[in-house]
């Protein structure tokens, strides 16, 4: 795979020769039992993925030299960079500023731009029509577009799809950036609806059978479907794509139920059942996939908890949180700053997006087991941060440093 030029501040000489190590170990990335860190008192488990992917190193590499070459220009991203806090801080402090906020509200005006100025397209991609509004100020989005390649690949599926005939549904966070921007790619070629979840899926499916009224559909999907959507026509033929970051089971799912439902509606074999269904499992990312497979093999090791990290806002990190804490007591942090004491932990709740303290978060038990794993848009940098701090609060048999060398 590609390597790509990423400012050594997020890098990690520790993760980076576990990762190594692994890699050599296991080519063909079908292990994805965890790594031990034996620190004696404190026994750590790395997942087997975690951290910076494909993407979010590309889109990285593009902007920082986007910043080296253009001294002297203004320069501004759509919106966040990616879902990191001290990614998106390190390059304001460049000099970078940012139009949007995450959700899509303005912050600078469009029309505050010219020509002249730089315009850089997330790893989450855009709209068609914030697109078409920068070029039509001059502005050459294609020169620094982060676009994720991953998530490129949905569009182009959505657009295969729709050259077939079908209509799109969409599984992810209506507000998400990626989601608004995929539901403009695929909706520019065929009627075009997103769904959250899999309680929302069941209800679109009543609109395929009938059991709900048409009409009911346009306030139950009020701002999630595409101009002209006719509930009685687009949703007898379709296809399922994803927001790349959600958990793949859940897409994989709601594609299952609603085919079974197309299926028996319509009394179609498997057969036949492509009359009406498109098989789009091809959508589903790479790294997503790995990372939470990752979690899924750590969390068959005993353990007392596990730790997350990565950035609040981040879909993809929030997704490890909850198939962790579906085992063991989880705490989701964006720094080791948030692991106050040996005694207490401030961390955040997925879904309300709210910090919390929890005080005697370690056990009064030796070893101590962590789990710990990281979003894909999380520096492997403040993962060795995370160790390092609670390496300090017990008498180990290893340094960080001796560790390193360990796998080296």
């Amino acid at each position: 795979m590609k390597q790509f030029d990423v400012p050594n501040i997020y890098r990690s000489n520790l993760i980076s020769a576990v990762k190594n190590k692994r890699r050599l170990q296991d080519k063909l990335k079908k292990d994805f039992t965890p790594t031990l860190l034996d620190f004696g008192p404190l026994q750590i488990n790395l997942a087997r993925h975690f951290g910076f992917c494909y993407g979010v190193e590309n889109a990285i590499e593009i902007a920082f030299r986007t910043i080296d070459e253009n001294e002297g220009k203004r320069i501004f991203l759509l919106s966040e960079m990616i879902h990191n806090p001290q990614v998106n801080a390190d390059l304001q402090a460049r000099g970078v500023r940012f139009l949007q906020d995450t959700y899509g509200k303005q912050v600078i005006d469009f029309e505050e731009l010219t020509a002249d100025d730089i315009v850089i397209i997330p790893a989450f991609g855009t709209t068609l029509e914030i697109e078409k509004l920068l070029n039509s100020k001059g502005i050459h989005t294609e020169k620094y577009n982060t676009t994720c390649p991953f998530v490129e690949k949905v569009w182009n599926r959505s657009e295969q799809v729709a050259q077939k005939g079908y209509s799109i549904v969409v599984h992810g966070k209506p507000k998400h950036e990626e989601t608004r921007a995929t539901f403009s790619h695929a909706s520019s070629h065929t009627p075009t609806v997103v769904v959250n979840d899999m309680a929302e899926t069941v209800e679109l499916a009543k609109y395929i059978t009938g059991e709900k009224a048409p009409e009911q559909f346009y306030t139950e999907f009020k701002g999630r479907y595409s101009q002209g959507f006719d509930v009685a026509q687009h949703l007898q033929r379709i296809g399922v794509v994803n927001q790349t970051t959600q958990l793949a089971t859940d897409t994989q799912a709601i594609a299952e139920y609603l085919k079974d439902v197309i299926k028996q509606h319509y009394g179609l074999t498997e057969a036949s059942i492509q009359s009406r269904f498109a098989d789009t499992r091809d959508t589903l990312c790479y790294a997503t996939n790995d990372n939470q497979s990752a979690v899924t093999g750590m969390l068959d090791i005993p353990a007392d908890l596990a730790i997350i990290v990565g950035g609040y806002n981040s879909s993809n990190t929030s997704h490890l949180v909850e198939l962790c804490e579906q085992k063991l007591p989880s705490h989701f942090i964006n720094s080791a700053d948030k692991i106050l004491s040996p005694n207490s932990i401030m961390h955040c709740n997925w879904r309300t997006k709210e910090e919390t303290i929890t005080n005697s978060f370690l056990p009064n038990k030796r070893p101590v087991n962590i789990l710990i794993t990281s979003g894909a848009s999380c520096p492997d940098a403040i993962v060795e941060e995370v160790i390092r701090k609670l390496v300090s609060f017990f008498d180990t048999t290893a340094t960080v440093d001796e560790m390193e060398a360990v796998f080296g």
